[in-house]
């Protein structure tokens, strides 16, 4: 799977197949047979982000992924405008002068119709096209006036402008040299959180999309952690749809990778969240995946085990269609093992209905064959300890 995209069903596909199934006339999700309302793909990011993490990790070269419009929803022939060359210049000054015309409107208009229409406008530009999103790298104070204006009468309440303006963040911040702009702009991150616990499902969602993209940069997982995203990012992993959901989710694992931020989700009840999700099948490979980032420290695991954390990674590994998912059960049940010794039982009874772990050991990804033939070794030496000292 080189792009994963999720459809309106909540599976997961590659754009390049999926675009081809839609093009040939079929309006159905290929696994669920669920009749889709529409078609509008939405980047998997989480998946992209393990696909990258193996790829790295097994000296691979991931091909590049032509770039996408912003605000996650893919169109259809919609206009571009294409800079080449010497005409690069040239069209960032039309850009410039065509944000700065809007952005005028936005600040300044008399009307709050006016002031509403001009930040749709923002939205619908910084989404269609690229060139447009590098303007805020010549007016970086540009979403923090955004922010302000929000507050004159006439938009303070108004559900989608709250929706428009977290999308127009959400869509500079596909833009690379973007991130460290929008991170460093002291009002950006704590609107985005706002949003994130006040806001409507499509607001939340996409604030979530934002921070995981956001996240991309080391500096920005840590303000994004210290200013109180982890909470409200959970309470949506298990509260909102599944779109919303997999934003969240996103945005979790990113920003543990910081171990700092690991510690704040599991005191923002991250590992309850993700067993019971696991456990009610909704988000499987994106909890295990989080789960298996959690699992490289001591204590993380210890409440994992408290939650039924060996049955639920034996079942997983048992069930699970995605090799990647078997492998992050593993990495947790091989953690759950080495620092609870007493958990091998459990296991080792298991293995002898299922034979899971020596299946694994031979079909699964090199990582997990690896930690299934480590719990089969400790098995081992613990089962001739006990025939030793009979």
């Amino acid at each position: 799977m080189r792009d994963p995209v999720v459809i309106e069903s909540g599976q997961t596909y590659d754009r390049q197949f999926i675009e081809e199934w839609f093009s040939a006339g079929n309006q159905i999700c290929p696994q669920t047979q669920q009749v889709l309302s529409h078609t509008i793909l939405i980047p998997n990011q989480l998946v992209r982000t393990m696909i990258s993490q193996w790829c790295m990790e097994n000296g691979i070269t991931l091909p590049q992924i032509e770039s996408q419009n912003g605000d996650r929803v893919i169109c259809q022939n919609e206009d571009r405008v294409i800079c080449q060359n010497g005409d690069r210049d040239i069209c960032q000054n039309s850009e410039q002068k065509k944000f700065d015309e809007i952005f005028v409107k936005i600040t300044s208009a008399t009307s709050s119709g006016e002031r509403k229409q001009a930040i749709k406008d923002l939205r619908l530009l910084t989404k269609r096209n690229s060139e447009f999103r590098v303007v805020l790298e010549q007016r970086p104070d540009s979403i923090a006036q955004m922010i302000l204006a929000r507050s004159t009468p006439g938009l303070q309440n108004d559900a989608q402008v709250l929706e428009d303006m977290v999308t127009i963040i959400l869509n500079f911040s596909i833009h690379d040299s973007n991130k460290k702009i929008i991170g460093d702009d002291s009002e950006a991150i704590q609107f985005l959180i706002w949003a994130l616990k006040s806001g409507d499902m499509g607001s939340r969602s996409n604030s979530a999309a934002a921070i995981f993209t956001l996240s991309a940069i080391d500096s920005n997982k840590e303000k994004i952690g210290e200013l109180g995203a982890m909470e409200p990012l959970i309470d949506l992993l298990e509260h909102g749809n599944i779109i919303a959901k997999k934003d969240a989710a996103s945005a979790i694992f990113n920003l543990c990778l910081l171990q700092e931020n690991r510690s704040i989700a599991t005191r923002s009840g991250i590992i309850d969240v993700a067993m019971r999700a696991i456990e009610d099948h909704s988000l499987v490979n994106e909890s295990l995946a989080i789960l298996a980032l959690l699992s490289r420290n001591h204590e993380m695991v210890e409440i994992i085990t408290e939650f039924n954390g060996t049955a639920s990674m034996l079942r997983s590994i048992r069930e699970s269609d995605c090799k990647r998912s078997k492998e992050n059960a593993m990495v947790v049940l091989f953690a759950i093992c080495t620092y609870n010794r007493t958990k091998l039982k459990e296991v080792e009874a298991d293995e002898s209905i299922n034979g899971s772990l020596a299946l694994l050991a031979q079909t699964g990804t090199q990582r997990a064959r690896r930690k299934a033939s480590g719990i089969l070794e400790k098995m081992k030496r613990t089962m001739h300890n006990r025939h030793c000292s009979c």
